[in-house]
């Protein structure tokens, strides 16, 4: 073949590999998992390999050219429609009967094809020996071994595929049917030699018209002509029909499993007697009948728990360096709009979103372990019965799993599913999966409100609301919108293995990059607005006039000093005495540094009680003076303090952010929610990690200057929080509207407004009731 450029089309059963060879060809970071839907739309990524650039195309798994869900849609169109220049099948090895099916309806396509036998290592594992020359000659293609998660093989593989490319020979393969279906096929094939607009193998067409192939049949009957041609091959196959006693598509189907069968027979041959594998002895333990869902919960728990413990260390680094960023940025920068928006908008608002950076990695490695190990596939197998038990199809959660990491694939995820009813009643709950956006949210109001002896068990509790609520409303939509019966449950259990590094890496970056992404674009947008709208008016009307009444507390302060500790000792001002200056500073420094130092808030003051006794003793002419001066300087501060808090409360509640927060204040007050949180609600509907955001942008305007408290602390110290106002708020921040970019994949993927307004009307209602009942019952309870 005379050009540079070639398309390769990576086709194959799903956990063949295909994903794990793309990224070794291409260098790309798809993510590998262990179960169909992951590769959830085509990939493509390039290589230049001997002179020629390839664009390797990834498609979704798919057992067959006969394509039922529209997962397989895609795989299906992109081999048959676009007809890329070679199909590269990628075949296990240690499962390779069963993807031979494909492989022979590739070859009928009598397109050039080339095999790639991936994991061998795992096949000898097992005591398989594949004569792979042997087959090689048997199918007419090049095979070539590879151990794709080792990437063993992967050159090899493109040096075939270009020299197989060069070639560019239709591949010289028939199946043969037997007399009574090969008739028919002559027949059918002669019936559409007529048509001119024919791009098909003409062989290929007939058999997948008797095969009663939908898609197939619909584009043939709107060709001129294509009707009568249809006539005839329901004639055809109702000869067939009752020839056989049974349908044509099943016969055809029989009969390719039995020449796989013959070719698997000849070329694999086993050293040993199949025995139960490890993989066979693990899953009596981990999908036993009775003991499988609590180990799946207890993993879940222990995941979670881990995600909130170990993440506490590296969250409170960066929460540190966020704060000494804002500090030096408020020394460096002049007072103003400037200043105040670097620091209270951009530093409070992204910094507060990146300290949870760490839980995000440390979930997301959680999930790529389990998923990379195989366990998920199980998973999804021992909640089969809970989906089964609300109308679901078991393959239903599979997107529902990867719902734990975003939304937008696991609506894209549903794709896998045949049945349309299961489609759309799991685009509608999977939403209600806690996803990693949702993550910072509950870390940040579990550390505030909750001890680190139950953190673990609150988080774990709050995502086993969204499972439980999307089992209930799976039920209700399963009854009410879409009902009828529930399809079988099928599903390939890949063996277990040892995850590689290289896999779980690249995980944890790609889902860090898109977070930092995320924060540094939509995230930095909405800190800018949310500032915005907390700053501005800038003239707020007042109810008292508080530059006044900080003056009088100044001079409160000033009268009673005077008379009350500096008057007895003759002086105007504490310098006017250094030992008594002195004395004020040890008080002063005392104070400041236990309250720093010691965690144990009654040591700290059992410790300063001992201290002052002994300064009391040893300078006591002008220790009680020194001590009065301090408690007013304390008094003072806090009363300039209390007025500053209320100052900014004021602002914050008459700027456009406030009264929009009151706006809809009747509506969240009966949550337990203020107007602060109804505004960081509304604006995490553009994604759910903006609530945080939020919040650390209006706490970061609300504060005193002097007040270096980050988020976690201002909001403990707000009286309008509580325990149980975090957990209702963590609560609806799970149900409450999908984020937009989830809307907007609800809205491709139903083709239907209705569909994305239901969506986001049930789902915030629901948010809606479930926090009212959590806030009202709890507040009923006294907490």
């Amino acid at each position: 073949m005379a050009t540079e450029n070639l398309t390769v089309a990576l086709a194959g059963n799903p956990n063949s590999g295909k994903t794990t060879i793309f990224n070794n060809i291409t260098g790309a970071r798809q993510h590998v998992g262990n179960y169909p839907g992951v590769t959830v739309e085509r990939r493509e990524g390039l290589r230049r390999f001997d002179g020629k650039d390839l664009l390797l195309v990834d498609l979704p798994g798919t057992y067959s050219l006969t394509a039922h869900s529209l997962d397989e849609l895609v795989a299906r169109n992109v081999i048959i429609n676009d007809k890329p220049d070679i199909i590269v099948n990628i075949l296990d090895a240690s499962n390779m009967e069963r993807n031979l099916y494909l492989a022979v309806q590739l070859l009928e396509l009598e397109r050039p094809v080339v095999l790639a036998l991936n994991m061998t290592d795992v096949a000898e594992k097992m005591g398989l020996k594949i004569d792979d020359a042997l087959l090689s000659r048997k199918l007419g293609i090049a095979v070539v071994r590879t151990v794709g998660n080792r990437n063993r093989g992967t050159d090899d593989l493109l040096k075939t595929v270009v020299d197989a490319a060069a070639e560019n020979e239709r591949q010289p393969f028939t199946l043969y049917y037997g007399p009574e279906i090969e008739a028919k096929i002559e027949a059918v094939a002669g019936a559409l030699a007529a048509l001119t607009e024919i791009k098909y193998p003409l062989r290929w067409l007939a058999i997948k018209l008797l095969e009663n192939d939908r898609d197939v049949n619909r584009a043939i009957g709107l060709m001129p002509g294509g009707e009568e041609i249809i006539a005839k091959v329901e004639n055809a196959r109702a000869d067939l029909k009752a020839v056989f006693a049974d349908d044509p598509e099943l016969v055809i189907a029989e009969r390719r499993y039995q020449f796989v069968g013959e070719v698997y027979r000849e070329v694999a041959v086993s050293r040993q007697e199949l025995s139960r594998t490890a993989s066979d002895k693990i899953d009596d333990i981990l999908t036993h009948r009775v003991f499988g869902l609590p180990i799946f919960f207890g993993v879940m728990w222990l995941l979670f728990n881990v995600v909130f413990t170990v993440g506490a260390y590296p969250q409170g680094w960066i929460e540190d360096s966020v704060a000494w960023l804002g500090e030096m940025a408020g020394q460096y920068m002049a007072g103003g709009d400037l200043k105040s928006l670097a620091v209270d908008g951009i530093i409070g608002g992204v910094g507060g979103v990146l300290v949870f950076l760490p839980n995000v990695i440390l979930l997301f490695l959680g999930i790529a372990l389990l998923e990379d190990t195989g366990y998920m596939a199980r998973a999804a197998f021992v909640m089969d019965r809970v989906m089964r038990a609300v109308g679901l199809h078991g393959k239903s959660f599979i997107p529902l799993l990867v719902g734990f990491g975003c939304s937008v694939p696991a609506i894209m995820g549903t794709r896998t599913l045949e049945n349309p009813r299961d489609r759309m009643v799991t685009i509608l709950v999977a939403p209600l999966m806690s996803c990693s956006a949702r993550l910072p949210v509950y870390t940040l109001l579990t550390a505030a409100f909750f001890s680190k002896e139950i953190a673990g068990t609150v988080l774990f509790s709050v995502y086993f609301v969204g499972i439980a609520l999307a089992v209930g409303m799976a039920f209700v939509f399963r009854k009410l919108l879409f009902p009828g019966a529930t399809e079988a449950f099928m599903m390939e259990m890949p063996p277990y293995h040892l995850p590689t590094l290289r896999s779980i890496l690249t995980h944890m970056w790609e889902r860090s990059v898109l977070y930092l992404k995320k924060a540094g674009t939509l995230i930095l947008a909405a800190s800018i607005l949310v500032w915005f709208a907390t700053n501005y008016p800038v003239d707020v009307k007042y109810s008292k006039d508080y530059e006044q009444a900080k003056a009088q507390v100044e001079e409160k302060f000033s009268v009673q000093a005077a008379a009350e500790a500096l008057a007895p000792l003759k002086l105007e001002k504490p310098e006017d005495n250094a030992a008594f200056a002195a004395l004020l500073g040890e008080i002063t420094a005392l104070h400041a540094n236990h309250q720093a130092e010691d965690a144990d808030k009654a040591a700290a003051e059992a410790a300063i009680t001992a201290k002052l006794a002994q300064l009391e003793q040893t300078r006591s002419e002008i220790y009680p003076y020194a001590l009065r001066y301090f408690e007013l300087e304390q008094q003072k501060k806090g009363d300039t303090d209390k007025l500053n808090k209320e100052q900014a409360g004021e602002k914050l509640a008459g700027s456009y952010a406030g009264r929009l927060g009151k706006a809809i204040d009747p509506v969240i007050a009966p949550l337990g929610f203020d107007w602060k949180i109804g505004v960081g609600l509304i604006s995490a509907m553009a994604a759910k990690e903006v609530l945080v955001s939020t919040l650390g942008t209006i706490y970061s305007v609300g504060e005193v200057e002097d007040d270096s408290s980050s988020l976690q602390e201002a909001l403990a110290a707000d009286p309008a929080f509580s325990p149980l106002v975090a957990y209702a708020l963590m609560v609806f921040t799970l149900i409450y509207s999908p984020c937009l970019a989830a809307l907007a994949v609800l809205r491709r993927e139903t083709n239907s407004w209705k569909w994305t307004a239901f969506s986001f009307t049930y789902s915030t209602a629901l948010a809606w009731v479930i926090a009212l009942v959590i806030y009202q019952t709890g507040s009923m309870l006294g907490y």
